[in-house]
């Protein structure tokens, strides 16, 4: 498939683990699991950090076959999600970056152009998640308010 925004057609990307259960090797509970996923949710870390610590740290290759449930689904039934989705929260940090950098450096055009595509891929993702439910109706990205939603 073809990147959104250049004419190229990438193929290079990280494999999964092929088989759907839990490896013979593991030796934790899902008990032990949930409570490593809870511990560093309350630490801070967004559930593509957890799932990374999991796997170097712990030997965890993925979550959910071990405890049937994903990290996101973990984190939502204690309590630990944001009000927005990781995707989006990263997409409008990027934009207030290249914000910031263009108060600065006025005539940077290319710089310009990367804040357009970040703010169309925004302005897609808000479409799917007000589709999906996961973001109200009425919400609305709006750059100047976009800073209050994220945290730095």
């Amino acid at each position: 498939m073809a990147r959104m925004h250049s004419r190229k057609k990438g193929r290079s990307s990280s494999k999964r683990p092929p088989v759907k259960k839990p490896p013979e090797w593991f030796d934790k509970t899902p008990e032990w699991v949930v409570d490593k996923v809870v511990e560093l949710a309350r630490s801070g870390y967004p559930p593509s950090m957890i799932g990374i610590i999991l796997r170097d740290q712990y030997g965890i290759p993925l979550v959910k076959p071990i405890v049937g449930k994903k990290v996101t689904q973990i984190m939502k039934e204690h309590g630990l999600t944001s009000t927005l989705p990781e995707d989006l929260t990263n997409l409008i940090r990027r934009a207030l970056r290249i914000r910031r950098h263009l108060e600065e450096h006025r005539n940077d055009l290319h710089s310009r152009r990367g804040l357009q595509l970040i703010e169309s891929k925004i302005n897609r993702l808000v479409k799917y998640y007000k589709e999906r439910r996961v973001l109200p109706p009425d919400w609305k990205y709006d750059p100047e308010k976009a800073a209050l939603f994220v945290r730095q």
